[in-house]
């Protein structure tokens, strides 16, 4: 009896020592899946990086220009103010729009308006009739 017990005893702890090595091996597989998702998350980690990066430095660029062109935009209300309280004897830009709407050319916006060469084309530019197309 005893040796059978002993047979028995004998016979779990090769099974203890099977199941040992076997969830030792599934441990190490695990490790080792575990290491491969690290290193892929890692280099996923690494590339949004760079496009935050990316992003960032646009970011700062077009907060750069952004400055810049209030900078510039910043006096154009005081210039407006100046330009709508000019002569009141010469026809504002509105009318100039009005003449352009009828045909004027730069010369009659000068000559009839008042305004120098340059405001002319630039109205002209601005309001001059496009050609539909057919």
């Amino acid at each position: 009896m005893l040796e059978i017990a002993l047979s028995v005893l004998a016979l779990v702890c090769l099974g203890l020592i099977g199941a040992c090595v076997w969830l030792a091996l599934q441990q190490r597989h695990a490790a080792q899946l575990q290491a491969e998702r690290d290193a892929a998350r890692d280099q996923r980690i690494k590339e949004l990086s760079k496009r935050l990066d990316t992003y960032l430095a646009g970011s700062v660029r077009m907060g750069e220009e952004l400055h810049e062109l209030r900078r510039i935009v910043a006096p154009l209300p005081d210039k407006l103010s100046q330009i709508e309280q000019r002569d009141p004897s010469s026809l504002s830009f509105t009318q100039a729009a009005r003449l352009v709407g009828l045909g004027a050319s730069v010369d009659d916006l000068t000559q009839s308006c008042g305004l120098t060469q340059a405001e002319a084309e630039l109205v002209s530019k601005l309001h001059r009739p496009k050609p539909q197309k057919p």
